[in-house]
């Protein structure tokens, strides 16, 4: 039976503050923590077993006698605190220089040369919740047609529209005219389609969301996975992010519950090596609104998800179930946290967790799935695959 690796990424579970959270006004946060003492405890018994508790003090999730995964915690080396930076260096990208953000809107001569570009004005051009910002203007945008322009304190420049207003392949297709303006000294991370529906006052964003990312600037885990002859399977906003470089299939979803029925049906069959899949509603739907109980049943669905999915895997299976920033609810800030982020690793033969430590960065992720492989790996990270070899007594997983 051939060997496969899963990835999970939940978007936006941080674990605690890292050493230069100040410098991006994060200190304090500690996205599962706070959101436990908030909500007054989490119930995650399958990732308690896992080890999650053995990483922090989480109300609810008390550490395990004996965790069933290696567990541990990782750093982020790369400035920045966005997705498309998370992700990179999960898959072996290290980034010394953020992409640019716009605390004050984008200068004049960019929103200029993409009205020209669109042939109409937009409306807004300013940070904002992508939901305050529709109560705002989206009734203007109703009337008037014209899109609206934000962004955040990421690097994103998002464009929202109505889709009774602005068919949904249109605001596609203004997103590449933005994303071909956004270059040089303004390349952002991602333009964000945003459409929405609805009548105002009761405007709501749709699942049909597309992400126009810069391509990574160099090859990527999923680049020496693809090369070596290995098929590379995404859910989620994966394939976005890497702008689909190495990625031989990619299946969009709107939701958690899609993309982990989507990784529950994959998982049943032959049709990947590796799978990477993003649940993206802990971060849009709860952390940037800062709703700490959504947040937590969230967390609690996704737990008895897993619990039904860890006997579907197969013996020479690996899981590894990660995040890429954290986005602490109980915070008054909306947007992401610049945290650690938990690391918990599974094969059906573990025979026993084992620590893994803190891991210097998050390209140990890489480092380790090349490893697995056996797929020369000359990006950044280093491999803990001795350590789970170990803990399982395996040397097959050497």
């Amino acid at each position: 039976m051939k060997r496969r690796a899963i990835l999970l990424l939940l978007d936006g579970v941080g674990i605690g503050e890292l050493p230069d959270a100040a410098a991006y006004g994060d200190e304090g946060s500690n996205t599962l923590v706070n959101t436990a003492k908030v909500v007054g405890g989490l119930h995650l018994p399958t990732l308690q077993r896992l080890g999650l508790g053995n990483l922090a003090d989480i109300l609810g999730v008390p550490p395990a006698e004996k965790p069933q995964a290696c567990y541990g915690i990782m750093r982020e080396v790369s400035a920045g605190k966005d997705s498309t930076t998370g992700h990179w260096e999960i898959a072996g990208i290290i980034r010394t220089k953020p992409f640019p953000t716009y605390p004050n809107g984008f200068p004049p001569d960019i929103i200029a040369a993409f009205e020209r570009a669109i042939g109409r004005k937009v409306l807004g051009n300013k940070p904002a919740s992508g939901t305050a910002i529709l109560d705002e203007l989206g009734e203007e945008h109703l009337r008037t047609g014209y899109p609206i322009v934000y962004t955040s304190a990421d690097s994103v420049f998002q464009i929202a529209a109505h889709e009774d207003i602005v068919p949904v392949e249109q605001l596609y297709e203004w997103c590449r005219i933005a994303r071909e303006i956004l270059k040089g000294d303004h390349e952002v991370a991602r333009v964000i389609a945003r459409p929405f529906i609805g009548a105002p006052g009761n405007f709501r964003r749709t699942p049909r969301r597309r992400d126009f990312s810069v391509p990574p600037p160099y090859p990527t885990l999923l680049d020496a996975l693809s090369e070596s002859g290995l098929k590379v399977v995404t859910v989620g906003k994966v394939d976005d992010i890497f702008t689909g470089r190495g990625i031989a299939q990619a299946h969009h979803t709107g939701s958690n519950a899609e993309g982990m029925a989507k990784v529950t049906e994959l998982a049943q069959t032959d049709d990947f090596d590796f799978l990477w899949c993003t649940l993206v509603d802990f971060d849009t739907q709860f952390g940037h609104r800062n709703d700490p109980q959504g947040f937590a049943k969230a967390l609690t669905e996704f737990d008895a998800w897993l619990s039904d999915f860890l006997p579907k895997l197969r013996d020479d299976d690996l899981l590894v179930i990660t995040a890429d920033h954290g986005n602490d609810p109980t915070t008054p800030s909306t947007d992401h946290s610049r945290e650690h982020v938990p690391l918990l690793v599974w094969t059906p033969k573990l025979v026993e967790g084992k620590p893994l430590g803190v891991r210097p960065t998050f390209a140990d992720v890489a480092a380790t799935v090349a490893d697995f492989f056996g797929v020369r790996w000359t990006g950044a990270g280093e491999s803990f695959l001795s350590a789970l070899a170990d803990a399982a007594r395996r040397d097959d997983l050497r």
